[in-house]
This record gives structure tokens, C-alpha cells and sequence, in this order.
């Protein structure tokens, strides 16, 4: 990919926003829309619908924007239409790949590991104070004359890959929606209103559609990424133009790449994922479902406009690894521009040594009432690490009566037990008799009765 920048400077500065408003052809249906655990397990965006992913690459005031999108349909019923602040020149535009984007997306996402107890007879190692430590330091007429005629200007035409791009200027919006839906486009209902919000701000669009015949000589079934390389003392994502045609909620993951540290939003909360927790062993085959109810509990209980961190770290490193770091090719083929070209290089940094590049994941659930204000970011300058990581122990599997010290490791056994079930009723709403009955228990934690278990003696209001 040409680097963003190399291009001459120009005398405009770009005040850029983004917005995926999928829009589909009138004779189309809508879309469908240092911690030594072993890793076990990944929580990825595939396990929401209706997720979309934006990775932002900031530096200064440049930026380049890669759009992951989540229509599911027919590509010639597809488009894309992506408020811009000003005209985008032709090397400003570029094809992604999405493997790069589900490459960053498993490194990121919330994980499971576990740990094996110590067998009790033998010194104690010290590996919940090692934990600890490392936890706490861790974060007819002619097109352009009817356009015009509706006081729509096209600007210019691009081939980009498979996409056949305009970049539009409007007077009106009234206009816009016009020349839109006389080209074969469907808008929703109030695009009208949010348009002219945008013309306001002397924004611009591009309109992205799919060229079939260029698809299939370049030999592609699917949509790839678009990405865009601008210039803007602003750090935002428009979000309002696309929860128009949305029929519920929509996840949104952004993926921020900078070489300050973490990023935030500025004009919502951004909260931290409940994180670091012991849990049941069995969530281990469910960790997709524990992942989602997480998540929802705790927008819940947050309740409005908040944006949730779910991952900070040097791209350098991991502890434990979902997926490797990304290269550093790879890194500049999602337009991390500041990395040295070095030709067919693909090291990453030793790990724990700094890497250029730090990696923000923020996830929210979102509709035009709780997230009423398009998105705006920050960076921190905090290095420090953060992830998502949900933690299973397997137990010793000797006897009581191997030593004295066996005896107490079985009672302390079943105390955590009982603080596993409820964390994880706490954490996701499941409940309680449910998840008990899920428990692969120890044979020292049955019941001293026939009639009464160990958790209904100790919870009896259950």
C-alpha cells in the first residue's frame, strides 16, 4: 500500500468524520444485517451481530481509517455512503485486508486461561503474590448536470479496487436525498435530518458501490475493507447517519493504533472491562456465552453512554497470547505510517521490549437514544497494560490425606468454589442454582446430608 502521507501537502486541513450508512438498491431486500497461564480460549466480534470494526491509526493530526463492513447480501445490492470533510484526492483512498482486521481483532479480544494448582505438599511457590505483582503493573442530461441541477456537485470519480467511488458536495440536503434515491438508493427514514447536520459542518461525501465485473477478474467473493488517509486536528467517529436503517442495537469495535498510549473517548465514559476473575471450570466450552452475557451486565448496570475498554497494550508483546502481535508489514499495511520501511520485514519487537505502536480495543452497544452524539477520542499518553482475561484453576487431584497441608487445600478448595459460582452470577446474571448444577465439584465438597448440598447450606434463601 503507498504511504498516506508521502503525497504533497495541501493548504486544506481535513476535518474528517465517518459514518457507515449502508444503503442497499430500491429493487433490493434490506441486509442482514506476564501472567504464566496457558491461554484457552478467545471472545472475537464474530460472536456479535451486527458488529462493526473501524481501525483508527493516529498520529498528530494525521490519521488513516479502515472500515470493516458488516453487510451480509448480494454485493451489487450494496453501498456505502461516508460523510468527509473535503475532497479526497485519489491516493487518499485505499483496499484493506480484512485478514489484517481479524488478525488485530483475536489478538485484542477478552480471554480465557487457567492454572494448575500446586500440589500442597510441596513448598508453597508463591503464585498468587507473583500474580498480584504482575497485575498491578499491567493496562439524459449528463450525470453531473442533473446532479447539479439538485445543487449537487460531483467532484470526482475514483476506481478503487472494486469499488466504484464519487466523492458528492450538496447545497441541501433535500437535494442530496434527491440525486441519492434518483441513482437507485434506499435511505432510511430521517436520513434527511442527519444529512443536513453534516452539510452544516461544509462536509463532504463519498458513495462506494461495488463494480461486479471488476470483483470477479480481481477474483474476490466478499467485500473488502475501505480505508482513507486524511488530515484533521479532530479525533471522532460519526456514528448518528448509521443507527438510521439499524433495527436494534449495533456493536461498533474500534481498534485505535497510536504511539502515545491508550485511547478514550472524550465525550462519553469509558469504563474498564470487569476483569481478572476467577470462574467455573465449565465455562470453558461456554466462554462465547459468558463473553456476551459479560458484556450486557455490565452496559447494563452501567446503563447509558458508556464506552467499554476491553484491551491496552504495546503491540510489541502479550500475556497471555490470543494471537500473535502483528507484524511490522503488517502494522504498515493497516496505515501505520511512522514504522520504518524495512523490505520483506516481518519482526516484531522482543518481547517485553517497546514497540512504536500501542493498541486501544474499546467496544460499545449502541442506538440513536443512548449514544445521541457522534464519538470523540483522546489519547492519554497511559502506557500502562490492560486486558480482558477470565481465569479457570484446575485443582490438585491427590488425596486428604496425602499430608496436613492437603487436608487445608480441600477446605480451602471448596470456600473457592462457592466465591467461583458466585463471581460468575454476578458477572453475567446466570443464575445461581444454574450455575452450581454446571460445577464439576469435588468429592470433599459433597454434602454431609442427603438432603441439603454445601451451597443451599450456605445460601438456604436459594
Amino acid at each position: 500500500m503507498p504511504r498516506p502521507f508521502d503525497r504533497p501537502k495541501t493548504p486544506r486541513l481535513l476535518l474528517f468524520g465517518i459514518v457507515l450508512l449502508l444503503v442497499c438498491l430500491t429493487t433490493a431486500s434490506p441486509p442482514a444485517h506476564a501472567f504464566c497461564g496457558f491461554y484457552v480460549a478467545k471472545a472475537d466480534t464474530d460472536l456479535f451481530n451486527r458488529a462493526s470494526k473501524v481501525v483508527l491509526v493516529r498520529d498528530g493530526d494525521r490519521t488513516v481509517l479502515t472500515m470493516a463492513n458488516d453487510y451480509q447480501g448480494a454485493p451489487d445490492e450494496f453501498a456505502l455512503v461516508v460523510p468527509v470533510p473535503t475532497f479526497l484526492e485519489r491516493g487518499q483512498i485505499h483496499v484493506g485486508e480484512p485478514a489484517l482486521i481479524d488478525h488485530l481483532d483475536a489478538y485484542t479480544a477478552p480471554r480465557l486461561v487457567e492454572y494448575f494448582d500446586d500440589n500442597p505438599c510441596r513448598r508453597p511457590r508463591f503464585e498468587d503474590a507473583l500474580m498480584r505483582q504482575v497485575q498491578e503493573s499491567a493496562a439524459a442530461p449528463s450525470a453531473g448536470e442533473r446532479a447539479r441541477n439538485l445543487g449537487v456537485t460531483i467532484e470526482a470519480s475514483y476506481d478503487v479496487g472494486e469499488y466504484d467511488i464519487l466523492i458528492l458536495s450538496a447545497e441541501e440536503s433535500d437535494g442530496l436525498e434527491t440525486w441519492l434515491r434518483r441513482n437507485g438508493y434506499h435511505l432510511p427514514d430521517g436520513a434527511s435530518r442527519v444529512l443536513e447536520s453534516y452539510l452544516k459542518q461544509g462536509m463532504r461525501f463519498f458513495v462506494a458501490k461495488v463494480d461486479l465485473a471488476e470483483q470477479a477478474q480481481l477474483g474476490f467473493n466478499y467485500l473488502r475493507p475501505l480505508q482513507i488517509a486524511f488530515e484533521s486536528k479532530k479525533f471522532m467517529l460519526p456514528i448518528r447517519l448509521g443507527t438510521l436503517n439499524a433495527d436494534g442495537a449495533q456493536e461498533l469495535f474500534v481498534f485505535a493504533l497510536t504511539r502515545s498510549g491508550r485511547v478514550e473517548t472524550a465525550n462519553y465514559r469509558t469504563v474498564r472491562l470487569a476483569t481478572d476473575h476467577e470462574i467455573p471450570a465449565f465455562v470453558e466450552d461456554d466462554f462465547g456465552d459468558f463473553y456476551r452475557a459479560l458484556f450486557s451486565r455490565q452496559v447494563e448496570k452501567e446503563k447509558l453512554e458508556t464506552v467499554v475498554l476491553e484491551y491496552a497494550w504495546d503491540m510489541a508483546w502479550c500475556d497471555p497470547c490470543a494471537a500473535d502481535p502483528l507484524s511490522a508489514d503488517q502494522l504498515r499495511r493497516l496505515g501505520v505510517f511512522w514504522l520504518a520501511e524495512t523490505p520483506g520485514a516481518r519482526r516484531v519487537a522482543p518481547q517485553g521490549a517497546a514497540q512504536d505502536v500501542f493498541v486501544t480495543r474499546l467496544h460499545l452497544r449502541y442506538t440513536a437514544d443512548t449514544f445521541p452524539e457522534d464519538l470523540r477520542f483522546q489519547e492519554t499518553g497511559d502506557r500502562t497494560n490492560f486486558q480482558g482475561r477470565y481465569v479457570i484453576r484446575r485443582p490438585w487431584t491427590g488425596a486428604p490425606s496425602a499430608c496436613p497441608e492437603a487436608r487445608e487445600y480441600f477446605r480451602r478448595l471448596d470456600e473457592r468454589q462457592r466465591e467461583r459460582a458466585r463471581t460468575l452470577a454476578s458477572l453475567t446474571g446466570w443464575e445461581l442454582d444454574d450455575i452450581v448444577g454446571r460445577m464439576d465439584l469435588p468429592a470433599t465438597a459433597a454434602a454431609e446430608d442427603e438432603d441439603t448440598s454445601w451451597w443451599r447450606r450456605l445460601w438456604p434463601s436459594r
